[in-house]
C-alpha cells in the first residue's frame, strides 16, 4: 500500500499548517500558541475529547472508532517545541521570532498528526480508540516526562504508545527503525573547580584553577577508552569551560565546566556517573584545589519494545515499501519516558539530502508529509482493525 490518497489531497493545507507553526517558533514549555492551534485544529476536526495543560503546555485529543468493543488505546505523540537558533534558512517561511527556530523538525511531526488526526476523525475506520499526544519541551526540557506525571497513560488508558522523528540522510517517505536500546540517555554536568587565584607572573604563589580543569577534561575521556567496556557506548563531552576571570593577567579563582554524558545501558550509565565524580574531586586534589561536581540524571535510554517496533517496521514497508534497521543514536530522547510506561516504538522517516537537524540550515522536508501521515493513520487501522 502507497502512502494514502486522502494525505495526498490534504497535503497543501498540511504544509500550510507546518510553515506557519515554522515561522513562529516556540521554545521548552512556552508553547501557547502552537498548543492553540493544536487544540482549535483537533476540536474543529470533531475530536471526542480536547485537553490542554498535560505537562504543563501539551494537548491531548482522543478519537474514538465507529466501534470500541476492543477496549483497546493507543497513543501517537508528536512534540511541538523548537530551539534557540537563529535561522539562517533564507526561505519565505522562516522564523519570525529573533532567535527561535524550528531546527529539528518538530513543526513538520506537529503538522503530520494533525493531518492524520483530521483522517482518523473523518474515517474512524477502526475498533477502539486513539489518543493524540502533542508534546512541549522535547528539546531538554522533559515534556515527555511531566505529561506522564500528569497521569496521561492513567487517565486515558493508553496501552501502547508510538513516535516519529524526520531523519536527515534518509531518502524522503523512506523509514528506519531498530528494536531495543534506540536513543541514548542523556545526563547533563556541572563541576567548579575552586583554587587560590593569583598573578600570572606568580604561580606558585597560586593554586591554579586552569591547568587543574584542564587536566579533569583530558581525565574524563579515559571513562570512555579505560573504564567502560570497548564495546559499551558511551560519550562524554566537556562543552564549556568558563574561568571566573577574563584578564590577560590574572589566574583564576575558579574555573566552571559543564557537559554531558551519553549512554546505552543502565549499567554504563552507573559507571560512568561514579568515574566522573571520582576523577573531577580526585584530579582536583592532587593539585591542591577542590572540585564539586553536580550529575544532573536527565533523559533515560529510549527503548523500543521488540512486539511494537516488529509492527511499526511491518507498517512502514507498506507504506514506503521497505523499512531499514536504523544505526544507534547517541543523541537523547525524551519519548524515552513515555516508553518507560508502556510498550511501544519510535520510528524515523526519511527527510532527504537535508542539512542535519539543530542547524541553522535546516529545514523541515514538506515531501515527507504524505509518508509520514499514513504511517500514523495505518499504524491505527492496522493495531485496532474494523469489525
Amino acid at each position: 500500500m502507497p502512502v494514502k490518497n486522502r494525505f495526498a489531497e490534504l497535503h497543501g493545507d498540511i504544509t500550510a499548517w507546518r510553515r506557519d507553526l515554522h515561522r513562529h517558533p516556540e521554545i521548552l514549555f512556552e508553547t501557547h500558541r502552537t498548543a492553540g492551534i493544536v487544540a482549535e485544529k483537533l476540536r474543529a476536526f470533531g475530536c471526542d475529547e480536547v485537553t490542554t495543560g498535560i505537562g504543563r503546555t501539551g494537548v491531548v485529543g482522543v478519537i474514538r472508532g465507529r466501534s470500541t468493543a476492543s477496549g483497546r488505546t493507543i497513543g501517537l505523540r508528536a512534540d511541538m517545541d523548537a530551539l534557540p537558533i537563529h535561522e539562517t534558512t533564507g526561505a519565505d517561511h522562516a522564523s519570525t521570532v529573533d532567535g527561535a527556530m524550528h531546527a529539528c523538525g518538530h513543526d513538520g511531526h506537529t503538522a503530520m498528526l494533525l493531518g492524520a488526526a483530521q483522517y482518523l476523525c473523518e474515517t474512524r475506520n477502526f475498533d477502539g480508540t486513539v489518543v493524540v499526544i502533542f508534546q512541549p519541551a522535547e528539546e531538554g526540557g522533559g515534556g515527555g516526562r511531566e505529561m506522564c506525571r500528569d497521569g496521561m497513560m492513567d487517565r486515558w488508558g493508553i496501552e501502547e504508545v508510538y513516535g516519529m522523528h524526520n531523519w536527515p540522510g534518509v531518502p524522503v517517505g523512506q523509514f528506519q527503525i531498530r528494536p531495543g536500546p534506540f536513543f541514548a540517555a542523556t545526563d547533563l554536568f556541572e563541576v567548579e573547580v575552586e583554587g587560590r587565584g593569583g598573578h600570572a607572573a606568580k604561580p606558585h604563589e597560586t593554586i591554579d584553577t586552569t591547568v587543574v580543569a584542564a587536566q579533569i577534561v583530558t581525565a574524563l575521556q579515559t571513562i570512555a577508552s579505560r573504564n567502560a567496556d570497548p564495546v559499551a557506548q558511551v560519550v562524554v563531552s566537556v562543552t564549556s569551560f568558563r574561568t571566573s576571570s577574563s584578564a590577560f593577567n590574572v589566574i583564576p579563582q575558579k574555573v566552571h565546566l559543564k557537559g554531558t554524558v551519553r549512554t546505552l545501558s543502565p549499567e554504563v550509565r552507573d559507571l560512568a556517573e561514579t568515574r566522573l565524580t571520582a576523577i573531577c574531586t580526585s584530579v582536583a586534589e592532587a593539585f591542591g584545589a577542590r572540585a564539586s561536581v553536580d550529575y544532573i540524571r536527565n533523559y533515560p535510554v529510549m527503548v523500543n519494545a521488540e512486539e511494537q517496533t516488529a509492527f511499526a517496521a511491518e507498517v512502514a514497508q507498506a507504506v514506503a515499501g521497505s523499512c531499514e534497521d536504523a544505526d544507534l543514536v547517541m543523541g537523547g530522547e525524551d519519548f524515552a519516558f513515555m516508553l518507560e510506561e508502556r510498550p511501544g516504538a519510535y520510528i524515523l522517516v526519511g527527510n532527504g539530502d537535508t542539512a542535519s537537524v539543530h542547524s541553522p540550515d535546516y529545514d523541515f522536508n514538506d515531501e515527507t508529509i504524505p509518508a509520514g501521515c499514513s504511517w500514523w493513520a495505518e499504524i491505527v487501522e492496522r493495531r485496532l482493525p474494523a469489525r
